[in-house]
């Protein structure tokens, strides 16, 4: 019998993995000296608790349902410029990178990311030219 490819989420480390990914990433967020500040009413437990459903289910954990608003409707209130979606990316990299996740995981988390960013940021996608 032919063993069963991993998913991205098992490859991550399953929900343990996936949840320590999380939680630091939102803590460093959430205490950035440069984005620190959108997060400063948050409740950061739900925002991992959400992120963390989100980003399951995306990496193929089918048992995983997110729970929370559309992305568009969750972040419609903030003027959330490209610098600061750029921002939060990059502290996901180093996370991603320093928890151990595998180099094709971290590609395809990050690139799904990427394709959020017109839901996100005010104007479209909010680049420097």
């Amino acid at each position: 019998m032919a063993e069963q490819a991993q998913t991205l989420f098992e490859r991550a480390g399953g929900e343990a993995g996936v949840r320590q990914a999380i939680n630091e990433f939102v803590r460093r967020v959430a205490s950035d000296i440069m984005i620190g500040f959108l997060f400063r009413n948050v409740d950061l437990k739900l925002l991992s608790d959400r992120e963390y459903e989100f980003t399951a289910n995306f990496l193929g954990a089918g048992q995983v349902q997110y729970s929370g608003r559309s992305l568009k409707d969750a972040h419609a209130r903030h003027l959330i410029m490209g610098g600061q979606f750029d921002r939060r990316r990059q502290i996901l990299l180093e996370v991603l990178d320093e928890q151990g996740i595998p180099a094709d995981v971290r590609t395809g988390w990050l690139s799904h990311v990427d394709g959020l960013r017109n839901l996100i940021v005010r104007g479209g996608q909010g680049q420097c030219d």
